[in-house]
């Protein structure tokens, strides 16, 4: 099976990151990917070649990220090393411009900056080092000038990393900032059945709109979408001349269509696909954490990102509550939002659980999840919490590696 790790360099994004020697750039890269992916040294010059790795960093997904040579490296050496480090700018999507705090940019910046207008590169200006110095007067009137994002960030204390990675997704070219629903994970010519149980929810002739972005990204991957409902899977599955790669549910037929699911096909719902293509998969397994130690009294946050006339058994206003209240055994104080509605004070809420924000752009996601993150309120979507509630959570994440070890951490 496709992976994220498995993701061909051509549909990542290239990140590429430059500046002058020992600005900090290698400290950058290792605090984005929470690994030490690139070697620090106080030594200026210690990065002499330009090293890509390909990579994930959360949440923007699989990327390629290039570590460059400094831009005013010097001597014969130097100037061959220059040369190479401008010249990853002919594959780069997006270039960061590390500077240190408290510095002022010189000719080695604007030549870089006046390289990157010229081929149509979005550019991000980060000040490092705000731990040794925090005045980015200078950095900040020049990025202003040119017309260019800032970001001030310590790579060594880890301040502002969160930040920096919103930076990431605000500033990447139109295309990237959304990652593929299920692209990644499936080849040409492999099935996809996607098991859609009628919803009272959706107007009648209609599909909801998960289930039909993500038959859509089927067919834009040019796999074989076969579109069952819940009491038809077993047939499907036994009429197929091969496993299928990938069984897709709605989270209601959980249950039944675990069950009819051999288990070594992968399955998951459309929420968490929405969950991960809308927003931080990551994050939310993180914050389906709390979900375990819930307890009479407890307030739950249910936000959904659109509005909709609700039936006798909504999912948010009464099946997850229902489900909730039974695991915890007590009862559970639940608030409710929807639409653009999002609270600013999160502090009275144990948790909150989030819908599969079909209609919300990822920004406004990762925007509401960062405003939980910084209340220091965990925060989950409505299909990893109901794979939770079934007990088949584990199953619904085998799609996503880093996402399972995650929760397999949380388990241990």
């Amino acid at each position: 099976m496709s992976t994220l790790n498995q993701t061909p360099s051509g549909e990542r994004m290239h990140i590429s990151i430059f500046g002058l020697r020992n600005a900090g750039k290698s400290s950058v890269i290792n605090a984005l990917t929470g690994q030490q992916a690139s070697i620090v040294s106080q030594v200026p010059g210690t990065t002499t070649d330009p090293v890509a790795k390909a990579m994930e960093i959360l949440p923007l997904g699989p990327v390629v990220i290039t570590d460059t040579a400094g831009l005013d490296d010097s001597g014969s050496l130097g100037e061959l090393r220059v040369e190479k480090t401008l010249r990853v700018l002919e594959n780069t999507d997006l270039a960061v411009l590390v500077a240190e705090a408290g510095s002022a940019p010189g000719p080695w910046e604007g030549r870089l900056i006046k390289m990157a207008h010229e081929r149509g590169i979005p550019v991000l200006v980060v000040a490092n080092k705000i731990d040794l110095n925090p005045d980015i007067s200078l950095l900040k009137q020049w990025a202003k000038e040119k017309g260019l994002p800032l970001t001030a960030v310590s790579a060594v204390s880890g301040t502002n990393i969160e930040e920096l990675k919103n930076a990431l997704i605000s500033a990447a070219p139109q295309g990237f900032a959304e990652p593929a629903i299920i692209g990644d994970l499936i080849s040409p010519g492999d099935v996809v059945v996607l098991v859609v149980p009628i919803d009272k929810a959706a107007p009648k002739g209609r599909l909801i709109l998960p289930q039909v972005m993500t038959l859509r990204d089927a067919l834009d991957n040019n796999a074989c979408a076969l579109v069952v409902k819940e009491d038809q899977l077993k047939l499907a599955l036994s009429t197929l001349g091969k496993n299928p790669r990938l069984v897709i549910t709605d989270s209601q037929a959980f249950s039944k269509v675990d069950a009819d699911t051999p288990k070594d096909v992968s399955m998951t719902s459309f929420s968490i696909l929405m969950a991960r293509y809308k927003g931080d998969l990551a994050g939310f397994v993180e914050g389906a954490r709390a979900l375990k130690d819930l307890k009479d009294g407890d307030r739950v946050l249910i936000s959904e990102g659109c509005t909709h006339h609700r039936q006798g058994d909504d999912i948010g206003t009464v099946q997850i509550p229902r489900r909730l209240s039974k695991m915890a055994g007590g009862k559970l104080d639940f608030g409710f939002t929807s639409g653009a509605t999002f609270p600013k004070d999160l502090s009275s809420y144990r948790l909150i659980i989030h819908c599969g924000a079909c209609t919300l752009n990822r920004r406004e996601m990762l925007f509401r999840q960062q405003t939980a993150r910084e209340m220091g309120i965990p925060m989950t979507n409505y299909g990893i919490t109901l794979a939770f509630t079934h007990g088949i959570l584990d199953r619904a994440l085998m799609p996503f590696p880093l996402a399972k070890a995650i929760w397999d951490k949380s388990t241990d």
